[in-house]
């Protein structure tokens, strides 16, 4: 299997196309089963692609609030075996009695973060405000060199067309770092475990992603410290209550040069495609 194609697999299909039917090979995107089991303990099963583990045990684990730092997690051992793959995590103790307070049976599904959670207070974690330093501002500019190299840098999606991708992007727009899966909320934690492995600083720069931005994907980018979440397409009200809570930037529908910010002006400076600098927002 070529690099490009990692996480998919050829299969067989019959395609129409222009009143013509032809038998081809074609990439699908794998989607399987991961269980993460912490000290032995099953926590979660999630449907995720299968790449880039290790990042996506480090940002599950940070996104949850069951690790603090990735030194925390001191060994991650991958197992593949007939119906899936299970990730068996080492974390320290502490980590571990938190995580028995707050139990979650996670049924894996693709689009909703928030499945098989045991109770309301579960879903809204409390979250802290993000600190003056990471209040930096970010040309639209930069939010739309971002999202080019976003697309053209999908290798997986271009593949196959059905997988999401996080983006770690510095304040000129400079795509840093890159996950795709299947689920977004996978590719987001993807994302935040490869920052922490690097040692990347969160509130410098921010993240785009390609999906809608969901009270979940806030959370989470908010858990890693993140200054700017933008979205291709639009949040939920309650996506946008959470961001302003907690003082961070929330931009969707950023599509080309254009965007609507939803939360945190301040974090975005408005300029024209020549890069001539307007305050269109109040700050």
């Amino acid at each position: 299997m070529s690099p490009a194609c990692a996480g998919a697999r050829s299969l067989d299909v019959l395609r129409w196309r222009a009143g013509q039917a032809q038998q081809v090979d074609d990439w699908l995107t794998e989607e399987v089963p991961v269980a993460l089991q912490y000290n032995g303990v099953s926590h979660a099963v999630m449907l995720a692609t299968p790449l880039d583990l290790e990042d996506f045990a480090t940002g599950f684990s940070l996104s949850e609030g069951i690790i603090e730092q990735a030194g925390q997690l001191y060994d991650c051992e991958v197992e593949h075996g007939s119906l899936g793959i299970t990730l068996h995590l080492e974390v320290a103790t502490r980590c571990l009695e938190v995580l028995r307070q707050r139990r979650r049976t996670l049924a894996g599904r693709t689009g909703c973060g928030l499945c098989g959670t045991d109770s309301l207070e579960q879903v809204l974690r409390p979250l802290r405000e993000l600190p003056a330093n990471a209040r930096a501002s970010v040309g639209s500019d930069a939010v739309a060199r971002a999202l080019r190299a976003l697309r053209t840098q999908q290798r997986l999606n271009a593949a196959t067309g059905a997988v999401h991708a996080a983006g770690w992007c510095d304040d000129d727009g400079r795509l840093l770092l890159l996950r795709e899966d299947v689920g977004r909320h996978n590719a987001l934690d993807k994302l935040i475990g490869a920052m922490a492995r690097a040692g990347a600083d969160a509130s410098r720069g921010f993240v785009v992603v390609t999906s809608r931005a969901s009270v979940e994907m806030v959370h989470k980018a908010a858990q890693a410290g993140v200054p700017l979440l933008v979205a291709v397409s639009a949040p939920t009200a309650l996506a946008v209550q959470t961001a302003r809570s907690v003082g961070m930037g929330l931009a969707g529908l950023a599509r080309g040069d254009d965007l609507v910010v939803y939360s945190g002006a301040q974090r975005i400076r408005l300029e024209l495609p020549s890069t001539t600098s307007t305050s269109l927002i109040p700050t």
